[in-house]
């Protein structure tokens, strides 16, 4: 049976979450060009700005999970091909940089929450999202970022096991390539999530906070 969006998307008790929306992931200052062009090709950010704005402005709560880096490494343990390949790239999301700023689209804004990790494919992996959303009595997480192939995949599978639920607004979110993005929506996140797009999340937000 489909869920009620409505339901689900009561401002109080709904957080719209960015995953790594960086300048140095997706923005101007980005290592990872076809990331980057998968972003433009589906327009995700323009989209997720909008959603962003209609969340604050029904009074939803706003979260922004970020990769962050040290310059010595620390922190984050090279446990796999992903980490130890990043590990090897001059630069990165480096605390204080740029290039770990949002991109400037999505803010951050005076009451949005920023929340940094050194380690993991989650962004509930040893953070304060989890307990920050809790404060606030979030029981909705509505997913926007980078990238289905693995930290929005993660950090979904966390909530779920978190006891949230999850939205996923399919043009809010991205994969490289852009078509495994669409199968994985439909074959493993779907089991997981409410996968819905950016313009029906904000009309119903609206409607709600009119309400």
């Amino acid at each position: 049976m489909p869920l009620d969006l409505s339901a689900l998307l009561r401002p109080e008790h709904t957080a719209v979450v960015t995953v790594e929306c960086q300048r140095g992931v997706l923005g101007p200052e980005s290592a990872l060009p076809a990331l980057v062009e998968a972003v433009a090709q589906v327009g995700l950010v323009a989209k997720v700005a909008g959603l962003l704005e209609a969340a604050r402005a029904a009074g939803a709560h706003v979260a922004h999970g970020v990769a962050l880096k040290r310059p010595d490494g620390g922190g984050k343990t090279l446990n796999c091909r992903l980490f130890a390949a990043t590990a090897r790239r001059a630069g990165g999301p480096l605390v204080g940089s740029s290039a770990a700023e949002l991109v400037s689209e999505f803010g951050p804004a005076t009451r949005d929450y920023i929340v940094g990790r050194y380690h993991g494919v989650s962004l509930f992996h040893d953070s304060e999202l989890d307990s920050i959303l809790r404060s606030l009595g979030v029981k909705t997480v509505v997913l926007v970022g980078v990238s289905l192939n693995i930290a929005v995949t993660g950090t979904t599978i966390e909530a779920v096991n978190r006891g949230y639920q999850v939205i996923l607004p399919r043009d809010g979110v991205v994969a490289t390539p852009v078509d495994y993005g669409a199968a994985i929506l439909e074959h493993t996140l779907s089991m997981l999530a409410t996968i819905s797009d950016c313009e029906t999340i904000v009309r119903i937000l609206r409607q709600n906070a009119a309400a």
